[in-house]
Order: C-alpha cells, then structure tokens, then sequence
C-alpha cells in the first residue's frame, strides 16, 4: 500500500473504575503492559500501548478511571483522564454492560459533552449479559450521546475486539510511523516493570493496603551472566501496612517476588534477581512532593 496511505493516531480509553481498560488495552496489544486487578482503581498514569498493522499505528492511552476524588492522588488521577480527552483522534468511552448504566457514567457523559472528539461507546463484558439484553443497554446510551460508533465486545475474551479496531480506523487521520512495528510501549522497561509488581500485591492485599502502595524501581541492570538485576522499593503509608506486605516471615513478599519475577522475565525475555524493599512514607498520596518523586505528575 502507497506510504501516503498509511494512518497514525492517539486514541484514548476512558471509564469508570473497573470496566476493563487495562483488559483491552493487553487484548489489543497481545501482551501484558497494563495491569490488572477486581480493585478500582488500578491505572494512575496513562499507559501508552502501540498497536501497528500494515495499514495503521494506533497509540492507546488507558486512562486512569474517573471517579470521585478523595486525595491528591485522586485529582491528579481525574486530570490524567480528562486532559486526555482533547488530545486525542478518537477517544472510546468503555462501559460495563453487566452493571449497567451508573452515576460514574453520567459523570463522564457529561465531560464528553465539551470536546469535539469522536466517542465511540463500547459495551464491554457483553459475555456476562443475555444477548436479548444489549439492545435496551444501547438505547439507555443513545439518549444521553450522539455517539461516533457503538460496539459491543468482551475485552477478557476477544469478542469483536477486531471489529472496533476496524472502526477505529476510520477516525485516524493519514500519517507516520511513530514506533518500529514490534515496538508495544513508549513507557520505560522500568515503569512496566514497578506496574507488574505493585499488581501483584494488589491480588494478594485487601481492604486498606492497595491504594495506599506505590512502587518505583531504584536500581536496574544486566550482570554478566546476563541475568538482569532489579531492586524494587515497595512504598506504604502506615507501619502497619509494612507488616501486611512483608507478611509472617516474609511469606507474602516472597510470593510478590516470584509472581512478579515471572511476568518481568516473560517481559523481558531473561532471568532476572529480583529484590524488594518496603518502605514507609506516611501519607505520601497528599503530599505534592512525594507524589512528583514518586512520578506521579499533575497535567496542566
């Protein structure tokens, strides 16, 4: 196909907490580069995911969710969402079909309502819903937004993934090649790296210990062997919060350790020394300081 052809664009994912972004963003990808957990919530930073075809090159940010905001943590996580919104091709606004339409929705309709950008609705989890169902869910939708396109799919299994990648398509405008075609992110190894750990403590913690951690890797590096050697900082807010994540004699930062090891080294492609250190910063999700060392970064 003629160079001049060729499309390129931004598309961001946006949403209420725990609909399934960072899902589709790994579906459409083909590999783990957001993370993932039943915790709202997860996503902080826009994850950049690229997704190159012989016709195009879609860069996907997955949005933190928009929710109602309880910390410094939360504004800068809700101007993360929004401020994406204008910057973008296309943005595609994910619903969960199988809990209907929420006060979270509205919420975001109504941000959607001041940008010009194409909406395209997607319905997702439509494998948890009886298919006479969908269509009323679709009008539900249709009267509060004039929406670009409406698809329905399940982000965990695939289902018409390829068909909203197509509709997407249509909305990008012609353009360059902004990564090499086996190129998946534009974050740092390091970052995806911090993300797959601070994961797996959030499937192995409950309650009041997942939104109060942050994760930054402090030191990375190939030995000799060839074998990459990480060291990790575990940050929490409470002392007590240092105990539930090093765990009775170190059994739950050991099973983070080799959790996360494995991903990092499917990642990576080689072994890899992981260490961890957890460390306590009292209430570090208010304090602007620690929040920017942390990388956590207010948008304009």
């Amino acid at each position: 196909m003629a160079k001049s052809k060729f499309k390129s664009g931004f598309v961001a994912i946006v949403g209420r907490p725990n609909v399934g972004k960072s899902t589709l963003m790994n579906q459409v990808i083909g590999q783990k580069i957001a993370i993932m957990s039943d915790k709202p919530q997860t996503t902080r930073n826009k994850i950049h995911g690229v997704y190159t075809t012989e016709t195009m090159q879609v860069v996907f940010l997955d949005t933190p969710g928009i929710h109602k905001r309880q910390s410094k943590l939360g504004d800068f996580m809700n101007n993360t969402a929004l401020n994406t919104l204008g910057e973008v091709e296309a943005v595609l606004f994910l619903v969960d079909t199988a809990e209907g339409l929420g006060g979270g929705d509205r919420y975001i309709i109504e941000q959607l309502k001041n940008v010009r950008t194409p909406v395209i609705l997607v319905l997702n989890k439509i494998d948890r819903i009886e298919p006479e169902a969908l269509l009323p869910i679709i009008e539900e939708y249709r009267k509060l937004y004039a929406f670009a396109e409406i698809v329905p799919i399940s982000a965990k299994l695939g289902n018409n993934v390829n068909t909203l990648l197509d509709q997407v398509e249509k909305y990008l405008p012609e353009g360059p090649q902004y990564y090499p075609d086996d190129q998946v992110t534009d974050h740092p190894e390091q970052f995806v790296c911090a993300e797959l750990i601070r994961e797996k403590i959030l499937h192995l913690t409950r309650e009041e210990v997942p939104h109060s951690i942050a994760v930054t890797i402090e030191d990375m590096k190939v030995e000799e062997n060839g074998v990459v050697y990480l060291s990790a900082v575990i940050f929490v807010e409470r002392d007590s919060q240092k105990g539930i994540i090093i765990g009775k004699q170190g059994a739950l930062l050991k099973e983070v350790g080799k959790r996360a090891r494995h991903d990092i080294e499917n990642l990576l492609g080689s072994k890899i020394f992981l260490e961890l250190w957890v460390k306590v910063k009292k209430d570090w999700r208010n304090q602007e300081r620690v929040l920017k060392d942390l990388g956590f970064h207010r948008d304009a």
